[in-house]
């Protein structure tokens, strides 16, 4: 049963990359946007700290990349790579448990974006016309 279960693996992995774009883009757009809610870190004057603002630039843009499956390779590179960074700058030094320093979406798009590196974007992408 589970071997007939593996030909449907390159859509599974669509999936996954498709959904964790959509979530990863929604948190870009509400730092930049304040959208779908208010970004709680903003400054006095309304404007996103310049690390911020990088983040949700690259939030965005990266998270667009990967929903449609361009450049997955190196652009999910770097993603984890900025999740990892954003997981130790941010929620570490709040408390070392993930559950109670707001990290562990971080910890999870870092490893989501590590296994798309790895894997590829599966099926439904650009990459793969």
């Amino acid at each position: 049963m589970f071997d007939r279960l593996s030909i449907y693996s390159p859509y599974a992995l669509a999936a996954l990359r498709i959904i964790s774009a959509l979530l990863f883009i929604a948190h870009g757009t509400q730092k930049l946007f304040s959208f779908p809610a208010p970004f709680p870190y903003l400054q006095a004057d309304g404007s996103l700290p310049t690390l911020l603002l990088v983040a949700s630039i690259l939030e965005i843009v990266g998270g667009i990349l990967i929903l449609v499956g361009f450049l997955t390779r190196p652009v999910a590179f770097l993603l984890s790579g900025m999740m990892a960074i954003a997981y130790f700058l941010m929620h570490a030094p709040q408390n070392f448990y993930p559950v109670l320093n707001g990290g562990d979406a971080a910890i999870l798009f870092c490893f989501v974006f590590l296994y798309l590196f790895f894997a590829g974007p599966g099926a439904l992408s650009v990459d793969k016309r």
